[in-house]
């Protein structure tokens, strides 16, 4: 069955605090074996308007776990966050900024940079383990970089 979004990320947030889940792939099988139809892709939307994170887990597992809403970071922190954890390479052209992730990554760092809603930050797009932000001309690529890096960490 499919079911409507809310009721579809009620769902996961239980699933993820009931089992240790890993994988986007995971909650899509988890949904499965509950009758539920999911692709990534919807999954992926989910994690990321439920502000699911990846924590360490004793062990040194990586899992999903979505805070609970007062424990939740602003997307300022989550940005950094997400910065820190993700972004390993930032260059610039003119109004470009261009950042670099690890294998299958992109989407979780551009997704983090839209629910921030920099000022400066026209949108983005992207790919695998590459994404380009496109920033007001007035300010300019090289100036946004440096304070993408400094949130890397870079």
């Amino acid at each position: 069955m499919r079911l409507a979004q809310p009721q579809r990320q009620h769902r996961i947030a239980r699933l993820l605090a009931d089992n240790h889940v890993t994988s986007q792939a995971q909650v899509v099988d988890l949904l499965a074996a509950e009758g539920v139809v999911a692709t990534q892709a919807t999954v992926s939307r989910d994690l990321d308007e439920l502000g699911a994170v990846k924590v360490r887990v004793p062990g040194g597992q990586t899992v999903y776990a979505v805070p609970q809403f007062e424990d939740r970071p602003t997307p300022e922190e989550h940005l950094k966050r997400v910065f820190g954890d993700w972004v390993v390479e930032v260059a610039h052209s003119a109004n470009l900024v261009v950042l670099r992730t690890p294998p299958g990554s992109a989407h979780v760092v551009a997704s983090a940079i839209d629910r921030a809603g920099l000022a400066d930050v026209l949108g983005t797009v992207a790919g695998d383990d590459t994404l380009m932000i496109v920033v007001s001309e007035r300010v300019g690529g090289q100036r946004v970089a440096r304070r993408l890096s400094v949130l890397a960490g870079l």
